[in-house]
This record gives structure tokens, C-alpha cells and sequence, in this order.
């Protein structure tokens, strides 16, 4: 390897250099058994034995508005994605069209007020992702990323969300 990197280089004082360290540098080898390397306890075992506490992570913090609204962004975005998967799918291994479906859900006989609260329920996961993508969008431009306008945005963010719910719900 040294033999390829040295003749890979241009300069002959560079090269000499090198030759001369290399010269320089003593190397020994230790026979180890194969038995003293094999680990026989785990990492939670070693950590045991030798008093390491194991790390508090989630466990000592306390929910925060900003934890829990960035969870609910992720899994707001998951449903989302699911969603377009399972229509797209169903679209193509299905062998109705939609009004078939339209049809079904029709004989259902729903209540107006079941029927809203189920149609909330789908776009929810729109508004709220809708929404916070926005808030985003603003942090992007550098606007309201002291904590308490991060707060005051996020309220805000969670009311709109349902208010956008609501209006798609009543549609």
C-alpha cells in the first residue's frame, strides 16, 4: 500500500520524506486467542457490571407543545402518504369504480352528524399537516423562531388546523 501511495506522488522531496518515515516506524504484531476476543457477556450486561446507569432518554422529559406538534406532523404526513397508496392501489386492483363505493356508504343510512364526524376524521390528518407545513414554510423565511412566537404559532397552527378540518368535514 505504501509502495502505490509513494509512487502516486510527483514530488521527490515529498517522496523522500516518506520513505524516510516510513523507514522510521517500527510495527508489532500480538498473537490474541481467538477465545479472548469473542464477547460473552451484551451491552446491557457490560453496562450492568460495570454500574452504568442506563440513559433516562423520554422517560424524564415532559411533553412539549413542540414535541408533540412534530410528532403529529410526521404521523399526519404517514397517513397522509398511506392514504394515497391505499386509493391508488384499491383504483387499480379493484373492479368497481368509485360510485360502486359511493353506493355502498349510501345504504349505510348514516346519521348526518356520524357521517360529518367520519368525514372529519379523513381530513384531519389534511389540515392539521396543511397547516403546520405552512408554519414551516414561515420558519423557512426565518419569521417566528423565538420560543414563544414558536408557541403562539403553534395554537395558532392547531386552531386553524380544526377550523380547515371543519370546513372540509361540512363539504
Amino acid at each position: 500500500m505504501y509502495a502505490l501511495s509513494s509512487s502516486l506522488i510527483r514530488s521527490p522531496a515529498l517522496r523522500k520524506g516518506l520513505q524516510m518515515a516510513a523507514a522510521n516506524r517500527q510495527v508489532s504484531l500480538k498473537v490474541v486467542s481467538v477465545g479472548s476476543t469473542q464477547k460473552d457477556e451484551s451491552f446491557f450486561e457490560k453496562n450492568e457490571r460495570l454500574g452504568r446507569k442506563l440513559s433516562p432518554h423520554l422517560s424524564i422529559y415532559q411533553p412539549q407543545l413542540t414535541s408533540l406538534l412534530s410528532v403529529m406532523h410526521r404521523g399526519t404526513g404517514l397517513a397522509l402518504g398511506a392514504g394515497v397508496w391505499a386509493l391508488g392501489l384499491g383504483a387499480l386492483i379493484s373492479s368497481h369504480d368509485i360510485n360502486h363505493y359511493v353506493t355502498m356508504v349510501e345504504g349505510l343510512q348514516l346519521s348526518a352528524a356520524s357521517l360529518t364526524a367520519i368525514k372529519f376524521i379523513i381530513a384531519y390528518p389534511l389540515g392539521y399537516h396543511t397547516a403546520n407545513g405552512i408554519r414551516h414554510l414561515l420558519w423557512d423565511t426565518g419569521r417566528f423562531l423565538k420560543i414563544k412566537e414558536v408557541y403562539s404559532t403553534g395554537y395558532a397552527m392547531v386552531a386553524t388546523s380544526f377550523v380547515l378540518t371543519a370546513i372540509l368535514a361540512l363539504l
